[in-house]
């Protein structure tokens, strides 16, 4: 139980690698926390055993990714997996200009979710629709990009990108509307996700080198979040998903905590109330 980096390959969808952690671990409750483009590599979190209900504190983590931006090209599916739908010539295009168009889309910004993504929308996944030759209208969704570097390369036209951004943020869309503000279009390609939290690929493992050894306890797994030791008796009360005195605990901000029994193993995620009490978010429970 808990977690593993994974360093997916291309060519693997999110849900391939989850089986083959199944398959290699000998555990039938895997999930991931955030999914990756099959064209794209990185780090992929999953999560094996029971360790798999904590996996929604990991998915609002900052991501970090790395890739190219091609100008004067837009595709299908944003990325260069899909058909040219559009051509522009944009060699005039200065680096200063690219600079400053880039630097429009950070903060705090509307995007529309592209239709080849895994967002659900009246019960049914976009990139199904996609597939099928449907489009549906998809509401623009606030997003944060902290970070949004840009550099030419010695490929005319071809951009390198390094990216800090909120979950829910989709970098094949941020290329296109870098195209659409510098007059023409663009697309991703080499895409490749950096970081997760404090995750990073120093500590991502390929997927078919994957054993019992690479799962990180969930107290490391949790490390992102505040950890709070308690006593035996609390413990109980946590173990049986009791509220708790938040002031009494000692516990400030806004949460959510990750509690540790005295020998550092992890117990439950409590999150903050109205009120001084703290709630049971998800009880681990024993890890014996």
């Amino acid at each position: 139980m808990g977690l593993v980096v994974v360093d997916k390959d291309p060519g693997w969808t999110s849900h391939d690698v989850v089986a083959r952690c199944r398959s290699l671990l000998g555990q039938r409750r895997v999930g991931h926390a955030g999914a990756l483009d099959p064209d794209a590599t990185g780090v992929l979190l999953v999560g094996v055993g029971r360790f798999t209900r904590m996996l929604r504190f990991l998915v609002a983590s900052l991501k970090s990714y790395e890739g190219e931006i091609v100008l004067g090209t837009a595709t299908s599916t944003l990325d260069a997996s899909g058909e040219v739908v559009g051509t522009w010539d944009m060699s005039g295009v200065a680096p200063e200009e690219v600079h400053k168009a880039a630097a429009s889309l950070k903060g705090v910004i509307k995007q529309v979710p592209p239709m080849v993504s895994a967002l659900k929308i009246g019960g049914r996944r976009l990139h199904e629709l996609a597939r099928a030759g449907v489009e549906v209208d998809r509401p623009a969704r606030q997003v944060t990009v902290e970070r949004f570097d840009i550099e030419p390369t010695d490929e005319p036209g071809v951009y390198q990108i390094s990216v800090d951004c909120s979950t829910g943020t989709y970098i094949r869309s941020l290329a296109a509307d870098l195209g659409e503000a510098l007059g023409g279009g663009a697309h991703l390609r080499r895409l490749r996700r950096t970081r997760v939290g404090s995750f990073g690929l120093a500590e991502a493992h390929p997927v078919n080198s994957i054993s019992a050894a690479c799962v990180l306890a969930p107290a490391r797994a949790l490390r992102d979040l505040t950890q709070v030791e308690v006593d035996v008796e609390v413990s109980s009360l946590v173990l049986h998903g009791h509220a708790l005195d938040g002031v009494a605990l000692g516990v400030s901000g806004e949460g959510p905590w990750a509690l540790l029994d005295r020998c550092g193993e992890l117990l439950a995620v409590y999150e903050r109330t109205d009120s001084d009490r703290i709630m049971a978010a998800c009880v681990l429970g024993p890890v014996g």
